[in-house]
This record gives C-alpha cells, structure tokens and sequence, in this order.
C-alpha cells in the first residue's frame, strides 16, 4: 500500500507523526510524506520520500513574526483569530493543489493528514481517497458537554458556566473564527465544495475523514455526550527514534550532579523568544531549592541564560532527552504543550503549567481537569506562585499518584502499533 503522510512544517505536528510512519514502512507499506523543506534532512534520516511545499507557505515556529509582522503585536483572541485565517485556513487550496500534483509521481492509497491542515473534505470528495485524520493537539471535535476552543475552560459545573461557556462558543464561532472560515469556505467553493453550516471549523477534519488518531489517552480529555466511533485514542505518540545500545548516553545528559529532587523547565518550541514569560520566572522561583534544575530552551538564548544563572544545580541546554529525563524527574513545569504534556504523563510525572497561546490554555484545563498538574492559568506567572505551586507538587503525594494512575493508562497499549492498525484498516477498508 503507498501511504501519504502530510503535515505542517511544525514540530509539534511533525514529529508525533514519524514513528507512526516508519512502523508502517517496517510493515511493509511505500510511504512518502508532504510537508516543508525545513524536514528535509529528517526525512532523509528516516529514508522516506520527501514532497516539499510548492505552492503553500512553509508555516514555521521560527518564521511566523518574519511572515507576519504584525502579528507579533497580537495578543488573546486577535491573536488566534490571526492565526487561524493566515497560518491555518489560507493555505488549504495551496495544500491540495501540491497534494494533486504529487499523485502523479507517487499514487498513493491513503493519506495521514495532520488535522491542522484542513485539507480533509478536498483530498477525500475530490481525489476520492481514504484520509486518516492525526491530531496531535486535544480533541477538537465539538460536543455539547465539551468547553469551547481556546478559552482554557473545564466543563461547566452549575448554570452560570454554563452560560458563560455559551457566549465565549459563540464570540469564538462568530468573531474570533469567522475569517478562518470564510477563508476556508471561500477556498472549497472554488471546488465546488459545499460546507455544512452546522458545528465548527475545527468539525471538519472529523467530518471527512475514514478514521482518527488522537494522540493521548481518553481519559485526558474531556467527557463526552457523543461518543465518535472514528476516533481512536492511541496514547504517547513519541518522534521515532533510533535503536541504540542501552549503555549509550545521549549527548550532555550523563555526568549531572545529584540532589534528592530534580525539576525539568521548558518553555516550548514556538513560544520561546520571550524567556521571561516562563524559564526565568522559573528559575528565579527555583534556584535556591535543593534540588537539580534542567532548562531545555529550544535553542534560543541558552549561552545567555548560562552566565545569568551560573549556579552548580541548574544546567541550561539547547536541547534535551526529554524521554530520559523525566525518567527521573519530579515536577515539570512547562507552557502546555500538547506533546510535552503527554511525555510528561507517559512517565509519571506530575506537571506545573502556565501557558495561554497556541491553544496551550486547553491542554492546561485538562492538566488541572484531571489532578495530574497545577495550572498557573496566566502566559507571565510570577516566581512565587511557580515556587509554591512545585512546593505544592512535591509535597502532596496525591499529585504523583494521579500522574502514575495516567501513567498505567498510557502504558496498556503500544501507541504506534495502534495507530499503525488505524492505517493500515483505513486503507483496506477502501481497497488500498
């Protein structure tokens, strides 16, 4: 079976999907994959076929403010407004139209779309081909018991919520989203595509596509009235990574000194320029601990936050093995995101979080909705509530134990043989 995979040229999207794709080429199967020319060399690495973006704007964390200046000005709504019509919307005719072409020198069977590209209902009405939807993000499939996107709302739990959680629905549908979907109807027009009127934007991955994969477990999202029988909870959809010998150390990660606690501080992939929204805030409120301090920047300002905090228990690296040391770590505090998060739970570990931006809100809600983690609920916490919360953290085993409880959930099923299987049954289903 040929299989397509296509994603945006994010990490957070990108890289879930990767062992996903190899397990499949191991099956047996002929897989390529669509996405920006930034993954060129990891492509490479993996041996799989790489179609770059020809038409469509190559969409990166690092690139966004330079694309759009203007939007580094935004903030709140406006801000995901922006996002939604330019970085997401805008680029589905370009997509398709890269997708169409390709088919010619690679015919493939069934795609894997990344949700976030929206390109479901053309590949699958107009090419006539099986889509597997992969959300690396929350489910954002709408349900009447389910919060609006982007707010960072938990389920309602007496009336006024309830009403409150209607309004900021309709503020988001009507106003927040509204060029994203004008933008996106105005596209599928052009095809000849009709789109319901009912439900959301964020509707339409699920609504056109032969089956889901939802990274994370059920349990970390939300209750639901209406159940999808198309979306399959996987779990920990970790990057592939290659087999080594078990006494090989990654690079910069042996040799630390040891303390009794040991705290892990991110402050993402995309929202990183800005240390002082959560790393030195972070710092400030736990350089003094008796405990080791590891701080993955994402390779901004690192030398920099070296010399400003030269004390022997805090090590500051571009970049991590953020598997392996949460295998010994005891409260990650992170901006929420998605992959960090279930990382974090993969391995048992309790989480304090503080984000707002790039739907990091809710993953926080669900940190907090299911006891695994304290959210800070603000994008600039101040040291002394990131200080008393860690405190909080370490000293109530309540919070470990749920962290562990997650843990055995994530650990009852192998996630990339799972999502393997939606794949391949997708893909047979139509004759693939």
């Amino acid at each position: 079976m040929k299989i397509l995979f296509a994603s945006q040229a994010v990490d957070g999207h990108f890289n879930p999907m990767t062992a996903v794709a190899v397990r499949l080429r191991e099956r047996g199967h002929d897989v390529a994959w669509y996405t920006g020319p930034v993954f060129t060399r990891k492509l490479q690495d993996l041996g799989i076929q790489h179609f770059p973006f020809r038409r469509a704007i190559e969409h990166r964390a690092d690139n966004l403010n330079e694309l759009y200046p203007e939007r580094a000005k935004l903030k709140g709504p406006r801000a995901i407004g922006f996002d939604g019509e330019k970085v997401f919307a805008s680029n589905v005719s370009n997509f398709f139209e890269d997708i169409r072409e390709l088919h010619q020198d690679f015919p493939f069977d069934v795609a894997v779309a990344d949700s976030s590209m929206f390109i479901h209902r053309l590949v699958s009405h107009l090419m006539g081909k099986p889509l597997v939807n992969f959300v690396a993000i929350p489910n954002m499939e709408s349900d009447p018991l389910v919060p609006p996107l982007f707010f960072g709302f938990k389920p309602p739990r007496n009336p006024a919520e309830k009403v409150l959680q209607a309004a900021a629905g309709l503020l988001s549908d009507k106003v927040i989203l509204r060029p994203a979907n004008q933008s996106y109807r105005r596209q599928h027009a052009t095809y000849g595509q009709e789109v319901p009127r009912a439900g959301r934007l964020t509707d339409e991955p699920y609504r056109c596509s032969e089956a889901i994969i939802q990274t994370g477990p059920e349990s970390f999202d939300f209750p639901r009235r209406n159940v999808n029988p198309k979306v399959h909870y996987v779990g920990a959809l970790l990057p592939y990574r290659a087999p080594h010998p078990a006494d090989q150390e990654a690079d910069g990660d042996d040799g630390w000194p040891a303390y009794p606690t040991t705290l892990l501080v991110t402050q993402g992939t995309v929202d990183n320029e800005d240390q002082n929204k959560l790393i030195v805030p972070a710092l400030e409120a736990v350089k003094d601990m008796e405990a080791l301090v590891i701080v993955a920047t994402g390779g901004r300002g690192t030398e920099e936050l070296k010399a400003r905090y030269p004390q022997p228990n805090i090590i500051v690296r571009d970049y991590v093995d953020f598997a392996k040391v949460l295998e010994f770590t005891d409260v990650f505090i992170s901006n929420g995101g998605f992959g960090g998060v279930q990382l974090s739970l993969s391995k048992g570990v309790p989480l304090v979080v503080s984000g707002v931006n790039e739907g990091k809100s809710d993953v926080n809600a669900r940190v907090e909705y299911a006891g695994v983690g304290i959210n800070l609920r603000t994008e600039s916490p101040k040291p002394a509530d990131i200080a008393n919360a860690v405190k909080d953290v370490l000293a109530d085993p309540g919070w470990k134990n749920r962290a562990r409880q997650m843990r055995e959930q994530f650990d009852s099923q192998d996630p990339v043989e799972a999502a393997a299987d939606v794949v391949e049954s997708a893909g047979s289903a139509a004759g693939g």
